[in-house]
């Protein structure tokens, strides 16, 4: 699916493609393998949960940003998920992933990523992809220190990030209890995501903004009094 103006080049810039692979695939390969080694590695729901979650961020939104195309942004972002679960049973990590539950999670996931990705090509072109960087950013800060230091954070403002969204979600697939555990989240992520498409598909008109900071606001509400049930043990 293409967002963008079809006399518009679409496949983005080194820079771009560069700092997705960092960000989508470099930056959660290392993370894996440091935790995976550290002396009392946790298991890995608890470290799949976010790695994954910022992979597929990484990979899906700023590839989308980049290419202009949603399917590629959702395409990249399930390989790169799909490379992560492979090393981590390579590393020892993965014993019994539940295939439907957590594919379920990836994928709607990576398909709310990449939305976000494909609006930030439709809205600012190609800069779009600086934008979705310093998405990824700001909310891979918040998400590695609510996992690095439990409690630290406060929960409403972590029920705002999809990130934490997807995390929860994958957590809670990773872990066995299925997908209706994260029910609220993986509705927060689809909802999200149908709002944001929505936007993209009636630019330049700026009053379906309203519409998807509405959805925004309602499903972390719904998140917020709906979480996922917690995963034990810490990063």
């Amino acid at each position: 699916m293409a967002l963008l103006p079809k006399d518009l080049p679409t496949m983005g810039s080194r820079p771009a493609w560069f700092t997705a692979a960092l960000f989508g695939l470099v930056a959660p390969t290392v993370a894996l393998v440091v935790l995976a080694g550290a002396p009392e590695a946790a298991s890995l729901a608890v470290i799949g949960g976010p790695v994954l979650a910022l992979g597929l961020m990484g990979a899906g939104m700023i590839t989308a940003a980049a290419s202009g195309r949603l399917w590629i942004g959702v395409a990249l972002a399930l390989l790169v998920g799909a490379g992560l679960l492979a090393l981590a049973k390579g590393l020892g990590l993965a014993g019994g992933v539940p295939p439907l539950a957590t594919g379920a999670a990836m994928l709607i996931g990576s398909v709310s990523f990449a939305v976000r990705g494909a609006l930030f090509a439709r809205s600012a072109l190609d800069k779009g992809w600086w934008i979705a960087v310093f998405v990824v950013a700001g909310e891979a800060a918040i998400l590695i220190t609510a996992a690095a230091a439990p409690g630290a954070l406060p929960d409403w403002l972590l029920a705002l990030l999809p990130a934490q969204w997807a995390n929860r979600a994958i957590q809670t697939a990773l872990g066995g209890m299925g997908s209706l555990a994260a029910a609220s989240a993986l509705i927060a992520l689809a909802g999200t995501a149908a709002a944001t498409l929505l936007v993209a598909a009636l630019w330049p008109r700026r009053w379906p903004y309203v519409i998807m900071f509405s959805t925004w606001l309602a499903l972390s509400a719904l998140v917020y009094h709906y979480p996922a049930p917690p995963v034990g043990g810490s990063l």
